[in-house]
């Protein structure tokens, strides 16, 4: 078993904002070298989150909306949190969108279709960093290990080899 662990670092401009992500994750599992396992996207901060969804602009202004419904920044004096600060509206949309982590399979982020990561900030105007911790194996199967090829389609097991098939380790 493999670990790989690296912090990307963001300087936010605004209070809130929606920054993709994937493809700094998926440099990051790269260098891993990991190519089954799973991987941990977490915001270092209690007024960020990392979520999976689509990447459209329509969908961010809906986050914001819904967000800020549920949570409005304004006024402050309504949060008992807020005295020296004024961001206890960030600190409970971090916990209504949460931090993500997902699947690797073949050295590959295991997505849908048009999944991305984004980084969601919601008392900005400074550096932030998301944590990227991967755990897995750098092969499909460990050479001190006994393995066979496994139909991912049908879940088979076969001694023969075939590039079709997937190797996976002996339980």
């Amino acid at each position: 078993m493999e670990t790989y662990a690296k912090e990307l670092h963001f300087e936010v401009p605004t209070r809130r904002a929606f920054i993709n992500i994937t493809a700094d994750v998926a440099r990051c599992l790269a260098e891993s070298g990991i190519k089954e396992g799973l991987l941990l996207c977490n915001a270092m901060h209690i007024t960020a989150s990392v979520f999976i969804n689509d990447d459209e602009t329509g969908l961010h202004q809906d986050y914001e909306t819904w967000l800020e419904k549920r949570t409005p920044h304004q006024p402050i004096q309504q949060y008992a949190h807020n005295g020296y600060e004024d961001n206890a509206d960030a600190h409970l949309k971090r916990q209504i969108m949460g931090r993500e982590a997902g699947a690797v399979t073949r050295g590959k982020l295991h997505f849908g279709t048009w999944e991305q990561i984004f980084c969601g900030e919601f008392d900005g105007k400074r550096k932030k960093r998301v944590l990227v911790k991967i755990i897995g194996e750098q092969s499909f199967c460990s050479l001190s290990s006994s393995c066979q090829p496994v139909q991912a389609a049908r879940g088979e097991t076969s001694k023969k080899s075939s590039k079709s098939r997937r190797w996976w380790l002996n339980a």
